[in-house]
């Protein structure tokens, strides 16, 4: 254990627990992103203080996806260059944000990560929402990510690739890491019916692996405002609050507001990043 992680753990913390949300897909493509984004615009409009951070450490695409042009990344946090601080960029809504870092060759190791401990306990005020958009795949990076968060949000469709790539990753994330609770959201349904039956199809398929919980939390409908909306590179809730998919997303956003709190030390934000440093350096971890 480092020396900063044992301080922290030492120190008696009257923060308020923060929510952290994992969101991943196994397959790109699905609306992953647009759902990061458009989450953390429904939650700030909800009054919550919601810090979004694109941990697609090779391929990030938040801050084009929103026209952002941050002059400071999560490349420079990790390397020592400046703090989270100031790496925060304001985004629509009252939203904040982390780029990610273009171009990286790899994920970062244990001690860069272990370097966002302190960043995250320096910052002035620590976000009621931590919402994380992983990387497309089901590589170490995303697993460590979905089983370090207090909640793993997985974004499918009814394509069968994507099917295939979710259960891929709910099955990597139960035999490596313990893991045996995920939420589910249906993405680009056709017919009201969609979202339910991908998630009874999904229950069916993770039943070899004993004790899974799969909690089905709503559809994202098939809309063209949304697509209308990644041209002007605006969140959708911004540019079209009246369409289907947003009314969607504001439902999924006041449902994730009753989602119970993370009990401490879990709901920290230095649990959250201390959790990412013990996955790289010892692989399978039972999930609380």
């Amino acid at each position: 254990m480092s020396p900063h992680i044992a301080s922290l753990r030492a120190q008696p913390s009257a923060v308020a627990p923060v929510q952290v949300i994992a969101v991943a897909s196994g397959k790109g493509g699905v609306g992953k992103t647009q759902a990061a984004i458009n989450l953390a615009w429904a939650l700030a409009a909800r009054g919550r203080r919601v810090l979004l951070l694109d941990a697609s450490f090779a391929l990030p695409n938040v801050d084009a996806a929103l026209a952002l042009n941050p002059p400071r990344t999560l490349a420079d946090v990790l390397a020592g260059r400046c703090r989270l601080a100031d790496a925060l960029v304001g985004g629509p809504g009252g939203i904040q944000l982390i780029a990610g870092s273009p171009g990286e060759p790899r994920e970062p190791d244990a001690l860069q990560l272990g370097g966002l401990i302190r960043a995250f306990s320096e910052l002035p005020r620590a976000p009621d929402v931590l919402l994380v958009d992983c990387a497309p795949g089901i590589g170490r990076g995303v697993t460590t990510l979905l089983h370090a968060a207090s909640e793993a949000l997985l974004v499918v469709n009814d394509e069968p690739a994507a099917r295939a790539d979710v259960l891929a990753l709910i099955t990597r994330l139960n035999r490596e890491h313990g893991m045996n609770r995920f939420r589910l959201l249906a993405s680009m349904t056709f017919a009201a019916q969609e979202g339910p039956a991908l998630h009874q199809q999904l229950l069916r398929l993770t039943e070899p692996l004993g004790g899974v919980s799969l909690d089905y939390v709503g559809a994202i409908p098939f809309d063209d405002s949304l697509r209308r909306a990644v041209q002007r590179q605006r969140p959708l809730l911004e540019v079209f609050p009246r369409s289907r998919a947003a009314q969607a997303y504001t439902a999924l956003a006041e449902k994730i507001d009753g989602w119970p709190l993370p009990a401490n030390p879990r709901g920290h934000l230095e649990f959250f990043v201390e959790r990412l440093v013990a996955a790289q350096g010892q692989g399978r971890q039972p999930r609380p």
